[in-house]
């Protein structure tokens, strides 16, 4: 069972969400720049990038929360500037700060969203009910919301979200500050709104949380650098190779391969380095002379599948050092 219940969301004849040219800018300083992208109904769809990338003035123009500087788009069949009212009666949204009525308790919360949203009578009570099991909140519906833990306050928060069943799901960081099981959970019960027919948008700077989604769209400095499946991604986007290299005190080495000519970006990953090199095999050898000469040894170093960091990273260097050099910006 999922938040939903089996009436569920009607068929869009139109892609979820259509934006074209999008951006926002406040005052000189640009927070969204150009960003074009389709959402198909029933996707999952991750905006991934680092705190201050732009994802949250997206998600909240989509919302009708703002209005776009230049562009603009469709969410559900209603675009994004005149029908901004009809966006937000047919939309959940969850935002990145816990956004209930902490004084309020659990049922009080889900009333207040329940009268907002306009349910009343047999389907409120239903709602409720689905909420409360599917979000595994039974026995504190008379707890205060700030009493709870914050794996439940987030189930909490995504419950009153969804209880008008909207066909499209906006959630802002909705896993910032909760643990790693909770995190997993909250991702089970989107996936089963998913298979629903609902559409879920989710913003997220924990790039591991991209592997749950269909299709990832990396953002940075209000760009959007790529937009395709994570495996995808993993397979083109990554320019040269990513290198894991053990040694001895490997905190203390990694300092050591500073100016190497064929390795980039050590940096510590647990007890061991991890690296990117133009070509693999001359940074590996290169890796291992430095670090044995200085006393680090033994040493090994091989190539390992890139990370969705490790993409991320070489498309933004890659970008970056194509507008530093009159290039352009680098092929989305």
């Amino acid at each position: 069972m999922d938040l939903r219940h089996e009436g569920g969301a009607k068929p869009l004849l139109r892609p979820a969400l259509a934006i074209r040219d999008l951006s926002k800018r406040f005052g000189s300083f640009t927070a969204v720049d150009g960003i074009t992208l389709d959402v198909a109904e029933g996707e999952v769809f991750g905006f991934l990038g680092p705190n201050g990338a732009g994802k949250s003035t997206t998600i909240r123009m989509l919302c009708g929360l703002l209005e776009p500087t230049g562009g603009g788009g469709t969410v559900g069949g209603f675009d994004i500037r005149r029908e901004r009212d009809q966006i937000k009666s047919n939309i959940g949204y969850m935002s990145q700060r816990f956004s209930l009525y902490d004084d309020l308790t659990v049922n009080e919360n889900l009333d207040f969203f329940a009268g907002l949203y306009g349910l009343s009578g047999a389907r409120k009570s239903a709602r409720k009910a689905q909420v409360v099991e599917t979000g595994g909140l039974e026995g504190c519906g008379g707890s205060p919301a700030r009493t709870l833990a914050a794996g439940m306050k987030q189930r909490l928060a995504l419950g009153c979200a969804v209880l008008h069943e909207p066909g499209i799901l906006f959630l802002d960081e909705p896993t910032s500050g909760v643990d790693p099981a909770s995190r997993r959970r909250f991702w089970d019960l989107i996936y089963g709104m998913s298979e629903g027919g609902v559409t879920v948008f989710v913003t997220t700077h924990y790039m591991d949380e991209a592997e749950y989604c269909g299709r990832v769209g990396l953002i940075d400095k209000g760009k959007l650098v790529a937009c395709a499946p994570p495996a995808a991604l993993r397979a083109t986007g990554m320019q040269g190779a990513v290198l894991s290299i053990r040694c001895a005190r490997p905190s203390e080495a990694a300092a050591a391969l500073d100016g190497a000519r064929h390795l980039h970006e050590a940096a510590l990953f647990g007890d061991l380095i991890r690296a990117t090199a133009d070509d693999a095999g001359a940074g590996a050898a290169e890796a291992v002379e430095i670090l044995a000469a200085r006393g680090f040894g033994p040493v090994s170093a091989e190539p390992v599948p890139p990370s969705l960091e490790d993409v991320f990273m070489s498309l933004v260097s890659r970008r970056d050092a194509g507008a530093a050099g009159g290039g352009g910006e680098a092929s989305k």
